[in-house]
C-alpha cells in the first residue's frame, strides 16, 4: 500500500498570525503559493549585484517610485520578499501593509543558486498576479532575463540582455540601465 502525503497549505491570514505570534522569529521564510519555504542565504556575488541594481534604480526613479529592497510584497497566496521590488508610491500607504500586486511596477530577483526556481515557480506567481515586468538577474551567465506582457500563468514575452545593451523599465521608458552597471565590480 502506498501512503500519498498531503502538504499543509497556510493562507496569508494564517501567515500573518504565525508572524506576530512569534512563530517564525529568526527564519528567514516566505509564504509562496500557500506553503512556507525557508529562504536562500545570500551569497556575496548576489549581495553585490543586488546593491548594484538597487542603488542605481533608486537614483533613477528618486521621487518617482519606492524601491524595496528584500522586503514582502503580498500576492493573493504568497507573501515573497523579492531581491528587488519597485512599488508605486507614496511610501506612506506601505505603513499598514505591504505593496500588493497592483501596486507594483517591477519585481528583481537575484539569481546565483536559485535561478530555476526564479525563472519557473516565482515567474509564474508574479504572472497570474499580473506584475507587469520581472526581471531576473543570472549571475552565473551575466545575463538579465526580462519578462514582460503577463498571462494566465507565464509571461508571453521574453528576453534576454547582455553586457553593453541597455534596457528601460516598462514603466520608465525614458530611464536607462546598462547591464553593464548591474555587473560591475
Amino acid at each position: 500500500m502506498v501512503t500519498h502525503l498531503s502538504l499543509a497549505h497556510f493562507s496569508l491570514e494564517n501567515y500573518h498570525q504565525m508572524i506576530e505570534n512569534g512563530l517564525l522569529v529568526n527564519r528567514r521564510v516566505e509564504l509562496i503559493d500557500g506553503l512556507i519555504l525557508e529562504m536562500s542565504p545570500e551569497g556575496t556575488e548576489h549581495t553585490y549585484f543586488s546593491e548594484n541594481l538597487g542603488k542605481k534604480l533608486e537614483k533613477l526613479l528618486e521621487k518617482r517610485a519606492y524601491v524595496r529592497e528584500n522586503k514582502p510584497i503580498t500576492l493573493s497566496n504568497s507573501e515573497p520578499e523579492p531581491d528587488i521590488a519597485v512599488v508605486k508610491l507614496p511610501r506612506s500607504q506601505y505603513i499598514e501593509h505591504h505593496p500588493y500586486a497592483e501596486n507594483i511596477l517591477l519585481l528583481v530577483e537575484i539569481s546565483k543558486s536559485t535561478l530555476d526556481y526564479d525563472t519557473s515557480i516565482k515567474k509564474k506567481i508574479y504572472a497570474k498576479e499580473n506584475i507587469p515586468e520581472y526581471w531576473v538577474v543570472d549571475v552565473n551567465n551575466r545575463k538579465l532575463i526580462v519578462y514582460r506582457s503577463p498571462g494566465l500563468n507565464t509571461y508571453e514575452q521574453t528576453t534576454e540582455w547582455r553586457s553593453a545593451q541597455k534596457i528601460s523599465p516598462l514603466a520608465f521608458p525614458d530611464i536607462n540601465i546598462n547591464i553593464n552597471d548591474i555587473f560591475c565590480v
